[in-house]
């Protein structure tokens, strides 16, 4: 990552967190990554693989003897602390050293056990007055909008994936299963260069496809039902997220009436979609027109969410959010009808939002649904 955005991040962030904090403490991945370049990923809640510590005048990376040479060559502007013990018996020196009394942390990303330990620990000395307070909703919104570079990212994740879905259409066949179909995408993304997965793949078919995250089974692909892949592959940090639905053979009528219903919900909610317009009212938009289908009620989830460096975050593109949308925001759009027992049907492309309105990022085309 370029030295000079990096820069610019952290005088960004040093800015916005001013009023609140004199000290903030990063644990999450993407957050880590964002703002030092540093890609090491925590192996689980209770594994991580470091921490940020940046004040007006400070930045620590704070990792172990696993991570250290990885810190040292990614993140040139910080001070690589390497612990020898674990980072919750080092915190408290580390917040002393810096000396930090008022500090923002990403509650979302500690356990209550790593909580627990953080607190013992900084009870142990005396001389420590630190009060502690959530810093998510600052660092959830810190990478909403996307700077060019974050969006030549994106496309080429996208344009990776997208490739190698076409590629695996063309192998998809009956008595095929959905675990079968599953792997041979991933694997073909994985071929194709990606780093890896923005989720596991969801490949799913007849009643299962009504299932919006369902998990591939040992059942095999039919003529005349829905066949549902929703995936995305993982570029330089960076994630993508697509679905499509698909059919073996001709479709029934109600197949083509619900991905027509679709269609139109999802350009009618693109062509909404511009600076300062509410996020919510983007979702009333696609759901206002499945509703009144003969299908109302069947469009449960939200339309959409925010992609970058994390598969769901900010803004989220739902009746409840409170976001705005602004441009350089990157956004989900995937209204679906759920029927059970016949099945469901997703469509999802990713947004960008401009100065003008919105720029749709996936050029695959999601007409051509018959195989």
């Amino acid at each position: 990552m370029k030295e000079h955005m990096i820069t610019q991040r952290i005088h960004r962030l040093r800015q916005d967190f001013a009023a609140l904090f004199d000290t903030i403490v990063v644990l999450s991945d993407e957050n880590r990554r964002y703002l030092s370049g540093y890609t090491g990923e925590d192996g689980s809640y209770d594994e991580t693989a470091g921490l940020l510590i940046i004040t007006q005048n400070d930045l620590i990376l704070a990792t172990d003897s696993r991570y250290d040479t990885q810190a040292r060559d990614e993140a040139s502007q910080f001070t690589i602390h390497c612990c020898k013990e674990s980072l919750t018996k080092e915190l408290p020196g580390l917040l002393k050293s810096v000396n930090a009394h008022r500090v923002g942390i990403e509650e979302s990303r500690l356990t209550y056990r790593l909580h627990q330990k953080f607190c013992e620990e900084i009870k142990k000395d005396q001389d420590l007055d630190i009060e502690f307070t959530q810093a998510d909703d600052l660092l959830s919104s810190f990478r909403t909008r996307k700077d060019p570079e974050e969006l030549m990212r994106i496309r080429a994740a996208l344009t990776l994936a997208e490739k190698a879905f076409l590629k695996f259409r063309t192998h998809i066949h009956t008595g095929m299963t959905e675990r079968e179909a599953a792997w041979l995408l991933e694997k073909t993304m994985r071929e194709m260069g990606a780093d890896g997965l923005s989720f596991p793949v969801i490949a799913a078919s007849g009643p299962n496809s009504a299932l919006a995250h369902a998990i591939p089974s040992d059942r095999q692909f039919k003529e005349g039902e829905p066949l549902l892949f929703d995936f995305g592959a993982k570029l330089d940090g960076y994630c993508s997220d697509t679905t499509r639905t698909l059919v073996i053979g001709e479709p029934d009528t109600r197949f083509k009436e619900i991905y027509d219903i679709l269609f139109q919900a999802q350009e009618r909610a693109i062509t909404a979609i511009a600076p300062h317009v509410a996020a919510s009212d983007i979702d009333k938009v696609a759901r206002d027109y499945i509703d009144a289908t003969a299908y109302n009620g069947t469009f449960g989830h939200s339309l959409g969410h925010g992609v970058g460096l994390a598969i769901h975050e900010e803004p989220r593109v739902s009746r409840l959010s409170s976001a705005i949308l602004e441009p350089g925001m990157v956004i989900t759009v995937e209204p679906g009808i759920y029927l059970p027992q016949w099945g469901g049907i997703r469509l999802e492309n990713m947004v960008v939002v401009t100065d003008t309105g919105a720029e749709v990022l996936n050029t695959m085309d999601y007409r051509d649904f018959r195989l």
